[in-house]
């Protein structure tokens, strides 16, 4: 019977995987929804969209911490299935919700009840394997989540209804639950440092921080505005969900390969090296998608972009997991969290008053902003050991 705790090694990736995927096969149709049932004008929609989309990231980002610091003092095991199973009601409580502000305060209480992903991290860099190792594996499975659960979500709730593939989510974010409760090990008191380095100093968390919000921001904006700027690259408006949703695909294609490509980047050329033209070639695809006539060159384009961009976050944490402390990673997740917010929030406000090539301007100029922070960190030892995924 003792074999039954093998699973432990894959049962935290496996989760995260279905619980991202719950979030993105929600997610990508939320905007098409938003507009179905909108009593109100083009502007006002937009407006409500973006903040029902990223309402729940941006209450997540105090809530994130939060969750660190309890991870500190608990088994992280436990806040992770109490976390996950009441985000499924949250998602039950959206497929329930009639009007637009009934949909704002269920995504509103899901950012209330945390991320299970801080959990996630804290258990990794607390288990005695290779954090390394474990970090990698829990970022493949929420990149494969992302990569999709788009398409799935748009099929679904296009051919079966929006309210089902709400519920669906919640059903799936239930089994994750159930999966970690099963399958993943107790975990003791927090052991900070043990990995025999330093920890984790504020600048470099706070650089870590900085690097996750601009990256992710160049990721979460798109999903807010493809209603809108689908149609002018020439998509039907019939077909606009189910050609959005293959857009998140493709793309979501392109960071799982960028995951999988980092660390074997990372290792021979170091990550201090390689961060920055990450950083700069996302940004400069970025602003070139204001150049794309029609649907097929504008995937292509961000398609490329993602590509660039979709390291950033496994080097970032990689980097400090074994050395941090839960607060630390907390802020860290908070930081990709926030820019779920920052991305749909940004992008649907300057579309009321400016064109998409605005938009693709703007989130490249953040990218571009922090190459002199970057370059300028001077390089340690401790993120060349055993610290890249």
């Amino acid at each position: 019977m003792r074999g039954l705790r093998v699973p432990g090694d894959w049962v935290l990736p496996a989760s995260m995987f279905i619980g991202t995927f719950a979030w993105s096969f929600v997610y990508v149709s939320l905007p098409f929804y938003i507009q179905n049932i909108s009593p109100f004008d083009t502007t006002a929609t937009l407006r409500w969209t973006g903040w029902i989309l990223g309402i729940s990231s941006l209450i997540t980002v105090v809530t994130a911490p939060i969750s660190g610091r309890m991870g500190e003092r608990i088994d992280p095991k436990i806040g992770f299935i109490i976390v996950q199973a009441f985000q499924g009601v949250g998602f039950f409580l959206m497929g329930l919700a009639r009007s637009l502000p009934e949909l704002f305060f269920a995504r509103l209480l899901l950012g209330l009840m945390g991320a299970v992903s801080t959990f996630a991290f804290i258990m990794v860099g607390r288990g005695q394997g290779d954090v390394r190792r474990g970090v990698s594996a829990i970022q493949s499975g929420m990149t494969l989540g992302q990569v999709l659960g788009p398409a799935a979500g748009a099929v679904v709730a296009a051919r079966l209804g929006f309210k089902l593939s709400f519920f669906l989510a919640g059903l799936m974010l239930w089994g994750c639950s159930a999966m970690v409760g099963w399958g993943v090990p107790r975990h003791g008191p927090a052991r900070p440092h043990e990995a025999g380095v330093g920890a984790a100093s504020v600048r470099e968390v706070g650089t870590v921080c900085l690097l996750v919000l601009a990256g992710s921001t160049q990721v979460f904006f798109l999903t807010a505005i493809l209603p809108q700027i689908l149609p002018p690259l020439g998509v039907a408006p019939s077909a606009t969900l189910e050609v959005g949703g293959l857009v998140i695909f493709a793309t979501g294609m392109a960071a799982a390969l960028g995951s999988v490509m980092a660390p074997r980047l990372g290792d021979v050329l170091g990550d201090r090296r390689v961060v920055p033209w990450f950083l700069a070639g996302s940004s400069v695809m970025l602003a070139s998608l204001a150049l794309a006539r029609d649907v097929w060159s504008f995937s292509v384009l961000r398609f490329l972009q993602v590509l660039f961009i979709a390291p950033i976050f496994p080097l970032s944490v990689a980097a400090i997991a074994h050395r941090a402390s839960g607060s630390a990673i907390g802020f860290v997740n908070s930081s990709r969290i926030g820019a779920a917010f920052l991305g749909p929030v940004v992008a649907t406000t300057l579309l009321t008053w400016l064109p998409p090539a605005a938009v693709y301007l703007a989130l490249a100029a953040l990218g571009l902003a922090l190459l002199p922070l970057v370059l300028g960190l001077a390089p340690r030892p401790a993120l060349r050991e055993g610290t890249v995924t």
